[in-house]
């Protein structure tokens, strides 16, 4: 079983690699709940020593994309995998939400066989994620990243081992709001893996200055270690053999 955090930078990539992390999944704008990060980024993080699967979203919001907007995507994969990312974790769906298998072809085909291709949370946006893994699996994906339909993934964890039992050659990794006292509970879900964001708010003392965005509010996100290292106890206690 995999611990992987989500991280915005090379800092937080070596936090993660120095605090127990196995892989880490690189976007930007977190507080967004993810967008693709720049080439220069990801090369960046390519050097933190863990393997690094990279987020592929174009904007925020919805799922449902447009041509241009899958086109776009597609020619990120592409690119990714030459700069020798060892993932790419992609996810859209249809008007009536369903999995849009057309735009998951295009990208698992540009992936081209030599990096795992992760279906992200846009699952949880489905009416059954259960249901809709079947259709994932089939569109040659190897791994679902889900809160198992709910806002926090420890409160997913039925709906997690349902999805498992309804395409056991698909990883099923928890992922969404993930606390450090969930993860013993999501252990016993089945999952293959635990992504959590390990994240802290980080200001600039004193820092005045007009806002610059809907969502400036004059922090950032950053890697947490010490939740990294937490996350990384709990797991290991929450497999060691009993008795």
């Amino acid at each position: 079983m995999r611990l992987e955090i989500a991280v915005t930078g090379p800092a937080g990539a070596r936090a993660a690699a120095a605090h127990g992390a196995d892989r880490v999944e690189l976007c930007s704008a977190l507080e967004l709940g993810g967008l693709t990060p720049s080439a220069g980024l990801v090369e960046s993080v390519l050097t933190a020593g863990l393997p690094v699967h990279v987020l592929i979203r174009c904007r925020p919001g919805d799922f449902v994309f447009s041509e241009d907007e899958v086109e776009l995507m597609t020619r990120d994969v592409a690119r990714l995998v030459e700069q020798g990312v060892s993932g790419v974790v992609v996810g859209a769906l249809t008007p009536d939400g369903a999995v849009d298998k057309a735009a998951l072809s295009r990208w698992v085909n540009a992936a081209d066989d030599r990096v795992e291709v992760t279906f992200h949370r846009a699952v949880d946006r489905t009416a059954n994620p259960a249901a809709s893994v079947v259709s994932i699996a089939s569109s040659g994906i190897s791994r679902v990243l889900s809160s198992g339909g709910a806002a926090r993934a420890g409160d997913g964890a039925g709906e997690l081992t349902r999805m498992r039992l309804a395409a056991p050659e698909l990883g099923i990794t928890a992922g969404g709001g993930v606390r450090v006292e969930d993860i013993g509970r999501l252990t016993g879900a089945g999952v293959e893996g635990i992504h959590l964001s390990a994240k802290r708010i980080v200001t600039v003392p004193g820092e005045t200055g007009v806002r610059l965005g809907v969502s400036d509010d004059g922090g950032h996100w950053d890697t947490d270690p010490e939740l990294v290292a937490a996350a990384r106890a709990e797991l290991d206690a929450a497999l060691r053999p009993t008795g």
